[in-house]
């Protein structure tokens, strides 16, 4: 009797199998369908530096919203085809308005358009007064703008994402959701002993060039509300947002105080002291007489705030040094001036938003900022001097200064100084027993608020030991055209103390934002693999340079003879001594091609094991990771048969 195998039936098996399809796909469906509703608002940022999660700052000024904006994306869908680095930038673009669309609960809405040539799209684009940027030799105009409004219509711009500025991203797009939850300017209060608001005496006298304000003051009227403080003023108006103390000299005790409770009730301050103010040396006083003092300073605050500002030093800077006229009785045309230099490069701050983008700035005669030693405060440089720099007392520089023995007496011996910081921490009042005592016959000011002994909580504090920054002749050259003053600026001097103040009347949200980083991340490590090949390369390649320029000098000798001049006659030595240099040029030259030719193979080497890494590494894991998987399951269903 044979053994016979029936075959089951199938029919039921697949119907099982079928109806567990079914049952996966409505699974997947629901759990999507639910995920949307609970789970909208979820992100998971997987980036290094975080570059999609908003910081606490953004957090703070999209929670205060109060009133709905509208946001639209202006992007020309062919820029991104044509340029793809600005297509992934819009990209991140989208992604960040978005992000601050989800945190809103409704309140900002956004619409994304692609104005297309001739379009109404294009229309309003430009009736937003965005920027178009012709995209090829046709004439095709491309835009990659963002226009916000608010219900009562005040709009605010960014005319162009620029990729270059992609670590400020996020301080941009927050700046303009502020400004529309808050479209009033913001008062900037200023109180100085220096004409910054412009002298009528002088524009009474007619003095050419003298008189006008100060270049730096005409652009903050640009953005800000500008209100003169009162020298003995007892109190700072409850509107002024943003009080700018720079170069006040002698303030009687009831302004300082005054100042100081305007910092205790969370008012921001911006302060400028100055060992020697240029600025006030070079406009004598009413009687034509020089000034008895040039420095300012505001002890009497800083340092029970924690802070130091001495006005005894002052800053010199070897690089950066401005060139001046040399005395009478020097024989150079010109010297460096040491105590007038201009901060680049690594000292500026390019993590703060403030300082980031500039090339340079000037300083004239400044002195140093510092934390006073225990204090408890948070200072964050944003100029610094360079490497290259010390200090110097303060009289050098005050009457008949000596650039040149201030250049030949001068030793970098010191490091780096701070010369402008932000403050940050909670502050003890300068003044903890009140109010101080009034002059004889001076009244009290009504109204005064109850006396604060300390911060509520941090304080934020501009601080810098240079009113000079301020001057027209250190930044900007202002000249006549055609009747008009046009200011064409040679540093960086307004934009700094623009932005500055920027950052404070934004509030605290503004002031913590700093740079964030780029998506579009370079491959570090291959950029140090080249450049340390590179540095190797190059070491054997200027030896041979060397000496394939020694040979052909000691050429050049054998063929003119001793005395200079051509030989008609070349002895059999030197015969030999020409062909032996003339092999020896041959042999380095042959040298010197086979050291670049190993660089550029060794670097497309480099490149090409990077490509297939890139290309096949990852297939290849994900096949040898599927076939491993298989054989896994193979061997646990061979172990449950078993």
């Amino acid at each position: 009797m044979s053994d016979t195998t029936l075959p089951k039936p199938r029919g039921r098996g697949t119907w099982l199998s079928v109806g567990a399809l079914l049952a996966v796909l409505a699974l997947a469906v629901a759990v999507n369908l639910l995920a949307d509703r609970l789970l909208g608002r979820a992100r998971i940022d997987l980036t290094e530096q975080r570059l999609y999660t908003l910081s606490d700052g953004t957090r703070q000024v999209v929670s205060n919203l109060r009133d709905p904006i509208t946001l639209r994306l202006f992007y020309s869908r062919r820029l991104g085809a044509a340029v793809p680095v600005f297509g992934a930038y819009a990209d991140r673009v989208r992604e960040m308005l978005r992000e601050y669309v989800a945190l809103s609960d409704g309140r900002i809405r956004l619409e994304i358009l692609d104005p297309e040539p001739f379009s109404e799209t294009e229309d309003r684009a430009l009736a937003y007064g965005l920027q178009a940027v012709p995209l090829d030799n046709a004439g095709e105009q491309v835009y990659f703008g963002l226009a916000g409004t608010n219900l009562l219509d005040d709009e605010r711009t960014v005319p162009f994402f620029q990729p270059d500025r992609e670590r400020f991203l996020e301080y941009d797009l927050t700046r303009l959701v502020h400004e529309l939850s808050n479209p009033t300017r913001p008062v900037l209060g200023v109180l100085s002993s220096l004409p910054l608001n412009g002298d009528p005496r002088a524009l009474m006298m007619r003095v050419p060039g003298a008189g006008q304000p100060f270049q730096v003051m005409t652009q903050l009227r640009q953005f800000f509300t500008v209100r003169e403080v009162a020298a003995d003023a007892q109190l700072i108006p409850a509107d002024v947002q943003v009080l700018m103390v720079a170069h006040a000299q002698d303030l009687p005790e009831p302004t300082l105080y005054a100042i100081d409770q305007f910092v205790m009730r969370g008012g921001k301050l911006f302060a400028l002291t100055d060992p020697h103010s240029e600025s006030q040396a070079a406009r004598p006083d009413p009687t034509g007489r020089p000034p008895a003092s040039t420095a300012s300073n505001l002890d009497r605050l800083f340092n029970p705030w924690g802070i130091e500002a001495p006005s005894d030093r002052v800053v010199v800077d070897q690089r950066g040094a401005w060139r001046v006229r040399a005395g009478p009785n020097d024989r150079v045309q010109g010297v460096d001036y040491l105590a007038w230099f201009s901060a680049q490069g690594d000292s500026l701050n390019r993590t703060d938003v403030a300082s980031a983008e500039l090339s340079q700035v000037t300083f004239a005669s400044a002195g140093a900022v510092r934390k006073r030693e225990g204090a408890d405060l948070e200072v964050t440089p944003l100029v610094t001097s360079s490497a290259q720099s010390a200090l110097i007392e303060a009289e050098r520089v005050r009457q008949a200064p000596d650039p040149a023995r201030i250049l030949a007496e001068f030793r970098p011996n010191d490091g780096r100084h701070v010369l402008l910081a932000r403050v940050r921490g909670v502050l003890n009042s300068a003044f903890p027993d009140g109010a101080p005592a009034l002059p004889e016959g001076v009244q009290r000011a009504e109204g005064l608020p109850a006396h604060l002994p300390r911060t509520s909580g941090p304080a934020n504090l501009v601080i810098g030991n240079d009113t000079d920054i301020l001057e027209d002749r250190f930044w900007v050259r202002v000249q006549d055209f055609f009747g008009q003053q046009v200011a064409t600026p040679t540093s960086d001097n307004g934009a700094l103390v623009a932005n500055l103040a920027d950052t404070l009347a934004g509030g605290d949200s503004l002031i913590s934002l700093r740079s964030r980083g780029e998506s579009l991340r370079p491959f570090t490590l291959v950029e140090a693999m080249r450049a340390e090949a590179e540095a190797r390369y190059r070491q054997t390649e200027r030896g041979l340079t060397e000496r394939l320029q020694a040979t052909e000098r000691r050429l050049r000798e054998l063929r003119q003879g001793p005395a200079g001049n051509n030989q008609a006659v070349i002895t059999p030595e030197q015969r030999a001594e020409i062909e032996a240099a003339r092999a020896e040029i041959v042999s380095t030259r042959q040298q010197l091609r086979a050291v670049q030719r190993e660089l550029r193979q060794g670097i497309e080497g480099l490149e090409s094991r990077l490509r297939l890494v890139n290309i096949a590494l990852v297939p290849v894991l994900i096949t040898l990771f599927a076939i491993g998987l298989a054989l896994l399951r193979t061997r646990r269903r061979a172990a449950a048969r078993g």
